[in-house]
């Protein structure tokens, strides 16, 4: 033992730890220069140079060890190398993420399967085999007609819904700022570049860890197949509370991609029609006043896209037999809002028609002028009064 410590601080080869968290090819370089034979030979000749290369050594590996944690890993990037770890046990304990736990074994198999949907591209023949797969667990679970089995649907395909969401999101907001953008954006970019690079080089890539890999418009058509089979599954309501807190990527969807705007009308258009109804049945004044703000949440959040990307790429997004009915749907919410609820979306609605010189629709001056006249009414009243 003594003479291995002697052998390090007379100028001895020092060997770099196993663990360090650094690329086999870097590593062995810093190696072969810190063991350099001319520069040991060099060292050993002076008392002084031997300890302060044994200091500098130490804290040199001292800060390999750490240092990479604070540089390029935030917080966002650590949870995902320790869900890379976890994801062997997924399937057996661990619930996805933004979802209850599920306890039964076919949950969690669909759980796995609508996770792995989202990592796949579509040009591999496994995507159209793992779809097959969750559409058929999806499918009979719901004609069964067993409750405990259509609540496993309800409970993992909201879940997917909203790590879809979430994942599409962050996608669509890594493509903001190309144009013109600061250098701390830009270094930002950097710094996650490098972070992702790492998180491959620790977990072996691919997972949940890389999810700048997954195209936006291959995440909208899964948001929008979700929805879908969600209201064939009758809990059309879960994915319609998660759209309507998705105002950031409303926003977001105003200065994306066309085709990618062209997918997410097509799921705006899909899921008002649907919440048109939401609560009208509701007995309870407070349960309806709850899906009244969903609804309003929702045409806060999409209405904008709504006039400004509704033509499309090659072809509008919707046909018109369909901008009719939507026109309509939209009416129909709209009037059974409060009255101030109603100016507010009108106020909206009229800013963003207004500016959009490539679209025409929705054309809700109707019901604009009809709340104008109900407006008009109630201020002669207070008058009266």
């Amino acid at each position: 033992m003594g003479n291995k410590k002697n052998n390090n601080m007379d100028g001895g080869a020092f060997p770099l730890p196993l663990p360090l968290p650094l690329p086999p090819l870097l590593r062995d370089l810093l190696a072969s220069l810190l063991n350099n034979n001319s520069f040991i030979y060099f060292v050993r000749k002076y008392k002084l140079l031997q300890t302060l290369r044994f200091i500098l050594l130490n804290s040199f590996i001292f800060l390999l060890r750490f240092l990479p944690s604070f540089l390029f890993l935030d917080k966002y990037d650590a949870v995902k190398v320790k869900q890379h770890h976890q994801q062997l046990y997924k399937y057996t304990s661990a619930a996805p993420p933004y979802a209850p736990r599920n306890d039964t074994a076919i949950g969690r198999a669909l759980s796995q399967l609508l996770s792995a949907l989202n990592d796949i591209p579509v040009s591999s023949r496994k995507y159209q085999v793992v779809r097959s797969l969750a559409e058929s667990i999806i499918d009979d679970n719901h004609q069964g007609g067993v409750h405990a089995l259509r609540e496993v649907n309800r409970g993992v395909m909201s879940a997917a819904f909203v790590r879809t969401m979430k994942q599409l999101e962050a996608t669509v907001g890594e493509g903001e700022g190309e144009d013109g953008e600061c250098y701390g954006v830009r270094l930002r970019r950097v710094v996650k570049a490098v972070g992702g690079w790492r998180v491959r080089v620790i977990g072996g890539g691919g997972g949940e860890g890389n999810l700048s890999g997954v195209p936006a418009e291959k995440l909208a058509a899964e948001l929008l197949w979700l929805a879908q089979k969600m209201a064939a599954c009758g809990c059309a309501d879960e994915a319609i509370q998660r759209w309507s807190t998705a105002s950031n990527l409303g926003f977001l969807a105003l200065s994306a991609d066309p085709r990618l705007q062209t997918t997410l009308v097509k799921l705006a258009a899909f899921l008002l029609k649907e919440a048109k109804e939401m609560g009208l049945d509701e007995i309870e004044e407070s349960k309806m006043k709850q899906c009244m703000q969903v609804k309003l949440k929702m045409l806060l959040s999409w209405l904008p896209l709504l006039c400004s990307a509704s033509n499309g790429t090659d072809t509008p997004a919707l046909s018109i037999s369909e901008r009719g009915e939507l026109e309509r749907v939209l009416e129909g919410i709209i009037e059974r809002l409060e009255q101030e609820e109603q100016e507010q979306v009108l106020s909206l609605w009229l800013h963003h028609f207004t500016h959009c010189s490539s679209s025409d629709w929705p054309n809700l001056h109707a019901c604009f002028a009809r709340w104008c006249t109900k407006s008009r009414k109630q201020l002669l009243l207070s008058y009266e009064n």
